[in-house]
């Protein structure tokens, strides 16, 4: 990989101020050691999704492109919607043609047309990064570049990212992808820059059947969290260990 003009400042940086100061009076910090412990310790941002009331419609999915300058036609996206048929004969149809992004208005999956007769259930549902307890993707990191926030936000330094890869291989959720443009990792923030100021992610602003919401856990009296702490909820891959905070009401076992 060749050096940019950006590493080789960095590099330049640090050595100079190596030279300049004893061991002692420092410690370099990386962006995740900076980072980690800004956000508000009373807040631990948490999202819900209720599949009952996705209607595959895509306008979240547009929204979030608009919000997060995420281009238009190449197939990637910090959240997307996925279409589950269930057939009587036990197989399933998965498919999410643009992320989801212009709706399923065709009967056919992956171009196989699907025998109305056939189908026991459809149902959609919405994926995005899922916040984890124990992220994988900040641990794997070599420069610090992916971090998370006091309140919970897993959050990408566009400036330190080197496009390495090694957080979108150790995410187990498909959650992370290149972005063409800035040529480094990119991943769904809820909207960081908008909760922080009170504003809901652009993707709940959008949903018109109120089947996406984002709250705050460790508000007991947060509308979310009391949904969370009373229905049956549930999270994607629990095995993984990595405590997922993203919370599904009406999750079918059959997605993955």
């Amino acid at each position: 990989m060749s050096c940019s003009r950006r590493d080789l400042l960095k590099n330049t940086f640090k050595t100079t101020l190596a030279a300049t100061l004893p061991l002692s009076a420092f410690k370099m910090l990386s962006p995740a050691e900076v980072k980690a412990y800004t956000g508000d310790s009373s807040i631990r941002w948490v999202f819900l999704v209720d599949t009952r009331k996705c209607v595959g419609c895509g306008l979240c999915v547009k929204a979030c492109k608009n919000e997060n300058e995420i281009p238009w036609d190449p197939p990637i996206s910090r959240t997307w919607v996925e279409r589950y048929v269930l057939m009587r004969n036990g197989r399933a149809h998965i498919d999410s043609p643009m992320a989801g992004r212009d709706g399923f208005t065709d009967s056919k999956i992956r171009e196989n047309e699907i025998p109305p007769d056939q189908i026991s259930k459809g149902f959609f549902v919405p994926k995005l990064c899922n916040q984890c307890e124990k992220p994988t993707c900040v641990q794997v990191c070599p420069v610090g570049a992916t971090y998370q926030t006091q309140d919970g936000i897993v959050l990408v330094d566009r400036t330190w990212c080197i496009g390495c890869g090694y957080c979108i291989m150790a995410c187990p959720y498909g959650m992370r992808f290149f972005h063409p443009v800035y040529k480094v990792a990119e991943k769904c923030t809820f909207c960081y820059h908008r909760i922080k100021k009170g504003m809901k992610t652009a993707c709940v602003q959008n949903c018109p059947f109120g089947a996406r919401r984002i709250g705050n856990m460790k508000n007991p009296n947060d509308p979310v969290t009391k949904l969370i702490m009373n229905e049956r909820v549930a999270v994607l891959k629990d095995e993984y260990g990595t405590k997922p905070q993203v919370y599904y009401i009406g999750l079918d076992t059959n997605v993955r």
